[in-house]
């Protein structure tokens, strides 16, 4: 008969780091960061809190595991897509639609790009998207400064777009997408038409606009003064 010590071996061997890290980031997506408890994560992987704190020691490292999970997912190659200008396009998109999956990451990746650069998120992010801009054949002494204004655009316009879609549903789960910025254009088109000319003009494009082409434009802009520069 095995020992205890031996079947207490066994079910940490069975519950992974990996395997906890995939179930923090379902309980992140359906009840955000105040729902990842350990308490939680216990019921849900049917385990005692000794056999996760064995593989994490506490809150503060599972939401780092659970965002380094889910940018090193987005930034997994695909098929080559050609030029680098290409490749940080893809890359864009790859994060852009990871944070609107996963309403908590914007909040996380903002912390980890603020208080710990040293872990393992900042630099893979940078690297991802900076060896792209070393093709471009941008000067080694602009490196950093090209990759830290793509990736603040990047994840600042992402982030944006999804607390957009979060704002709207909270507003009224009733109102499509559609619905909001059309509600959003008329009360533009209803300014002051000497105080907020600009605003009443591009009105009826903020109506019609899809996101994701919008936020590939504003990669292209950033591509645009880098390589000009």
């Amino acid at each position: 008969m095995p020992s205890p010590t031996h079947r207490a071996q066994r079910r940490t061997d069975a519950l992974s780091r990996e395997r906890i890290v995939e179930a923090a980031v379902e309980l992140l997506d359906t009840a955000g960061e105040s729902g990842l408890t350990f308490r939680v994560l216990t019921e849900r992987l049917a385990t005692g809190a000794g056999a996760i704190y064995w593989h994490v020691a506490n809150k503060g490292e599972l939401l780092a595991a659970a965002t380094d999970a889910v940018v090193a997912a987005a930034l997994e190659p695909g098929e080559s897509q050609g030029s680098p200008r290409d490749e940080i396009r893809a890359v864009a998109l790859g994060l852009f639609d990871a944070i609107d999956a996963h309403p908590w990451l914007a909040t996380q990746l903002s912390a980890q790009f603020s208080r710990s650069p040293w872990g393992s998120v900042t630099p893979r992010i940078f690297e991802r998207i900076g060896r792209e801009v070393g093709a471009l054949d941008v000067p080694r002494e602009s490196w950093f400064t090209a990759t830290s204004a793509l990736v603040h655009y990047i994840l600042g316009a992402a982030a944006q777009n999804a607390a957009n879609a979060a704002g709207a549903r909270e507003l009224d789960p009733r109102v499509d997408r559609a619905g909001f910025l059309d509600a959003a254009a008329k009360a533009w088109e209803e300014l002051d038409p000497d105080e907020y000319p600009f605003t009443r003009a591009v009105a009826a494009q903020m109506r019609v606009h899809d996101d994701r082409e919008q936020f590939l434009g504003g990669v292209d802009l950033v591509l645009a003064g880098i390589t000009t520069r």
